[in-house]
Order: structure tokens, then sequence, then C-alpha cells
């Protein structure tokens, strides 16, 4: 890992700074995007920051491009940016809300993927590894965006694998179940907490799909949930 460019976005985030420091970790140089960001959130040598809003085309590929220009390659992305909503049926679902989801959990995720593999594919290794959800795999009353979109994200990221199969990328979704965050533990405050998925746990699942030893996996989604569920 330590001579490879990682990019990773929602790296601030609750499982994105378990994710960040695994890789980190490695020796990799590990570029850290996020609308928020700064080199003290992770204070190592082989950190870049690289504050970017995800939900803006020009904005993404500005960011990739000047990664690029910067270490003359990109290879592996990590797309961990996303947002939840529920509570409401499609009924009552409003047009912010319905647009906030397709925002944070599809969209953007269209605008990374576009922008980095070229990059990617020039890698002979590329990795992708995007965070869906365990909600993905099946409709959920209440929340028809957050579920619609996570959705999509799988069938966008599979057909990416299909697609760039020739040029050495895999490109995988992990789908965790309820993670262990602050902001879980905050809006769910009367939950049992232990059984929600370790965010350690599954930065161990992102960091391993990005290793030579899952060359073979790609085009595939995996479930990560907790055993005391």
């Amino acid at each position: 890992m330590s001579e490879r460019v990682v990019l990773i976005t929602g790296a601030r985030g609750g499982l994105g700074t378990f994710v960040t420091q695994r890789f980190l970790a490695t020796g990799a140089t590990v570029v850290g995007v996020d609308r928020s960001i700064s080199q003290k959130d992770f204070p190592a040598g082989n950190f870049v920051a690289l504050p970017t809003d995800l939900t803006k085309s020009a904005a993404v590929a500005g960011a990739i491009s000047s990664v690029v220009e910067r270490y003359g390659r990109l290879d592996v992305l990590v797309h961990l940016l996303g947002g939840f909503a529920g509570g409401k049926s499609v009924a009552e679902t409003d047009d912010a809300t319905w647009q906030q989801m397709q925002d944070l959990n599809l969209t953007s995720a269209f605008y990374v993927l576009r922008a980095a593999i070229p990059h990617l594919r020039k890698s002979g290794s590329g990795r992708i590894v995007a965070i869906g959800s365990l909600a993905a795999v099946e409709p959920h009353a209440g929340l028809g965006a957050y579920v619609t979109f996570k959705s999509a994200l799988v069938s966008l990221v599979r057909t990416v694998a299909l697609e760039n199969k020739d040029a050495g990328v895999t490109a995988n979704v992990v789908l965790p179940g309820t993670m262990d965050t602050p902001a879980n533990r905050k809006a769910m405050p009367g939950a049992d907490f232990s059984t929600w998925v370790k965010p350690v746990d599954v930065a161990d699942l992102v960091l391993w799909l990005t290793d030579e030893r899952a060359k073979n996996i790609t085009g595939t989604t995996i479930p990560i949930d907790s055993a005391a569920s």
C-alpha cells in the first residue's frame, strides 16, 4: 500500500474516520475528501485534506484532477459519503428529502466514479469500494427515498465493475447493518448498541477489498452485521 494513492470520500464521518486511519496505517498516500475537512483532522505525514462539495459535478472533477496532477496516479477509491432520512411514507415524502437522498446517496457517487474511473483504469489494479446499506437489499416502509437511492448505488457500482474488469479494476459494495456511530447513538438513544456493527470491523473489510488478495472479487455486495443481532 505504501506506493498507492487512496481517495476516501466522507473521510471525516463516523465510519470515515476509522477507514481513513486504517489506510493511513498502511503507509498509503491518503486523500481525505469531505465538505469540511482539514489537515488537523488526521495529523499524519501521508494524509492530504481536500475539502470538496461532492454533490457538485465541477467540484468533484476538479478535486480528482488535482490529486492526479499532484501524485501522477490514483489507485483506490473508497466512497463513504451518504445520508439518511426516514420516517415518512412515499406519499408523505417531500421534494427536498427526495433530492437530498438522491444527492448524498447516488449523484455524488456518480460524479466521483465518472471522474475517477479513467485514472483507476491506468493503475492496472484499481480498486473501488462503496458503502451501501443492508436496507438496500429490500424495501422498508418509511424509508422510500433512502432505500431507492442506496439500491441504485448498488446497481451503479456493479455496472462499473462490469465495464472496467478488463483493466483490472474491481468494484464492490459493502452493506453494513446499523453502525455504532455517535450520530446513530444520538438518533436512537434507546437502542441496544451491542447489536450494532462496529465501524472498525467495516473499515477492516473495506481495506481487505482493496488488497491484492481480493483481486478476483468484483461486482459483489458484501453484507456485514453484528453477530449479536
